[in-house]
């Protein structure tokens, strides 16, 4: 597998690119966090660890002894703390989740797909629990607590989450049960 080493501007990161499009973000002098297996696939993911939730799709990770603004691929949350924006339908219901599923301290595995960050500079990832495996934006989806938000390239599990999302709106789960159509996200 050929490593590719990116320079994230300005701030001395460097972004470790594996073929497959995972990441790992590493900020020591040389140093390289541990490629880590993430259950249930053959991939593999970048290890940081949960400092806060910030809303129910955006939170910041301690990866490789920097502290990163994280936003979670292929989800959608309601939003609650965007300036100018009022609190939307199931927004504070997306963040509480988000907060339970990842306290700070939690350690996690991400993964990107092809962009490494937005427009904002925030890391575009999946995110895993280290601990069980669990697949967070896939359970923000299938709760109910986020609609599906696939951005061409970063396409790698759009399948798997429009299918969980299209189940959680079958079964009027989370938002899907208690929001007026058509309102955002």
């Amino acid at each position: 597998m050929s490593i590719t080493r990116v320079r994230c501007a300005a701030r001395g990161l460097a972004a470790v690119v594996l073929a497959t499009g995972a990441l790992c973000v590493a900020c020591s002098a040389g140093g390289v966090p541990p490629r880590l297996p993430i259950a249930g696939t053959r991939a593999t993911g970048g290890l940081a660890t949960v400092v806060h939730v910030v809303d129910g799709d955006t939170l910041d990770v301690r990866v490789g002894g920097r502290v990163e603004r994280v936003r979670l691929l292929g989800v959608d949350t309601p939003e609650t703390v965007k300036p100018g924006t009022p609190v939307e339908c199931y927004g504070p219901e997306a963040s509480k989740r988000t907060k339970q599923l990842l306290a700070p301290g939690t350690a996690v595995l991400l993964q990107r797909d092809r962009e490494a960050r937005d427009r904002y500079a925030r890391l575009l990832v999946y995110l895993w629990r280290r601990g069980d495996g669990l697949f967070v934006n896939r359970t923000l989806l299938s709760g109910g607590f986020a609609r599906p938000l696939s951005i061409s390239p970063n396409t790698a599990h759009r399948a798997e989450l429009a299918a969980v999302s299209a189940e959680a709106d079958r079964a009027d789960r989370g938002l899907w049960g208690t929001c007026p159509p058509g309102e955002p996200p």
